[in-house]
């Protein structure tokens, strides 16, 4: 379905880019934070077998996963408040225009590769700066499958703050576990900075981590939906869909 956007400018509804990870009950699932791979497991009790494979009527399975460490999830303030925040009273619209930039992180003396605000600020779109997404180089498709646990990830300058700030950014989407260092002792700059916490908590605000952007979609500006399974948790699995502008 085409939908208008404006006299010149539409979508088509039937043409979705989906920048998710899809979550799998298997080693090949990606990994953060030291968390095991997801399990699937099938329910049995008092003679009830939630397999049809093996005889029952319906499959029903029990699902073990961490919305931070298991792939593609958006959270909000929650996830760094004392007080409990839930992403799914947070994010209340989920159209945004958005705009997509790829960059290659810059390696620091002590061997860190980190995403630098001078990096954005020559691709930002004041017209399209709801939402800002992130596809960091190098982009192998082996992102959707890493286990990143233990290996210092490429992560954000806390400067890109005050450049989200600038362009009234309130979704901030990534393609790495964290905007903050794997290791840093707790202080998640990054996360405390974007969030104003705990000093005055932006409770408009989502950081989608874990997202994979193919090659073959080009930056530049698209419509974002953001959407999400409605768990009242700091975060929610997620599964962010760009729609070309044409």
């Amino acid at each position: 379905m085409r939908l208008y956007l404006s006299n010149s400018e539409f979508i088509e509804t039937s043409e979705p880019i989906d920048i998710s990870m899809s979550l799998q009950a298997n080693e090949h699932n990606v990994r953060a934070w030291y968390v095991d791979p997801p399990r699937m497991e099938t329910v049995r009790a008092n003679g009830f077998i939630g397999s049809i494979a093996e005889g029952g009527s319906v499959n029903f399975r029990d699902v073990f996963f961490n919305p931070h460490g298991h792939g593609t999830h958006t959270e909000c303030c929650g996830h760094i408040t004392n007080e409990v925040y839930s992403v799914n009273e947070v994010l209340k619209s989920y159209f945004w225009k958005a705009r997509l930039i790829t960059v290659e992180p810059k390696q620091m003396e002590n061997g860190d590769f980190v995403v630098q605000a001078d990096q954005l600020i020559p691709f930002m779109d004041k017209e399209f700066s709801e939402a800002v997404i992130i596809r960091t180089l190098p982009n192998s498709v082996q992102k959707k499958s890493l286990n990143y646990s233990g290996t210092n990830p490429c992560y954000f300058d806390v400067a890109i703050v005050d450049v989200l700030n600038a362009y009234g950014v309130k979704h901030f989407l990534v393609d790495q576990p964290s905007v903050d260092r794997e290791e840093d002792g707790g202080a998640l700059i990054f996360h405390h900075t974007y969030w104003n916490v705990p000093e005055n908590p932006n409770m408009e605000r989502t950081i989608t981590e874990l997202i994979y952007v193919p090659d073959s979609v080009v930056d530049g500006n698209y419509l974002l939906e953001i959407q999400m399974a409605a768990f009242q948790n700091d975060a929610s699995p997620s599964r962010p869909v760009l729609y070309q502008i044409q």
